[in-house]
C-alpha cells in the first residue's frame, strides 16, 4: 500500500499533474518541461525530484541535459493509474500544454524525444535509487 501512497502524494500539485502529462508523450529534456510550463528550472527541478522519490519518473543524464520519462511498474496499481491518467489528463490546461510540447519540438526545442511514450523497467527503478 506504501506505493499507492507515494503515487497519490507524487501527484497532489498541479505543476506535478502537468508533468505527468507531458511525460505521457514520451522523454523529455527538463528545458522542455520548464517552457511548457513558464516556470523556473529550481522550480522544475523540485517537482521533478518529487516524483522520482514518489517512483512515477525517472531520468537519465546525456552530456549536460536530464532527459525523464515515466518508470514503467508492473503493479497493478502503477499500470491503472497511468492508464487513468491518459484518460483524466484532457481538461483544457493539459491539452494545451500537451499542444504547446509538440509545438515547441517540431520548432527545434531541445528535446530528443520523438513523442513516443517511454517507459523503463522496475528494475531499473531499483538500480537508480541503489546508485543515490
Amino acid at each position: 500500500m506504501g506505493n499507492v501512497e507515494a503515487y497519490f502524494k507524487g501527484l497532489a500539485d498541479i505543476s506535478r499533474l502537468r508533468i505527468m502529462n507531458l511525460l505521457l508523450t514520451g522523454e523529455l529534456c527538463g528545458c522542455d518541461i520548464q517552457y511548457v510550463l513558464g516556470v523556473t528550472q529550481s522550480n522544475v527541478s523540485r517537482h521533478l525530484t518529487y516524483l522520482k522519490r514518489s517512483g512515477l519518473v525517472l531520468d537519465r543524464r546525456d552530456g549536460y541535459r536530464i532527459y525523464y520519462h515515466l518508470a514503467e511498474d508492473n503493479q497493478p496499481e502503477y499500470k491503472a493509474l497511468v492508464s487513468y491518467l491518459k484518460v483524466a489528463l484532457k481538461d483544457k490546461l493539459f491539452l494545451a500544454d500537451t499542444k504547446k510540447l509538440k509545438q515547441a519540438i517540431r520548432n527545434g526545442a531541445c528535446s530528443m524525444s520523438a513523442l513516443k511514450p517511454v517507459m523503463v523497467s522496475a528494475q531499473s527503478i531499483l538500480q537508480t535509487r541503489m546508485r543515490r
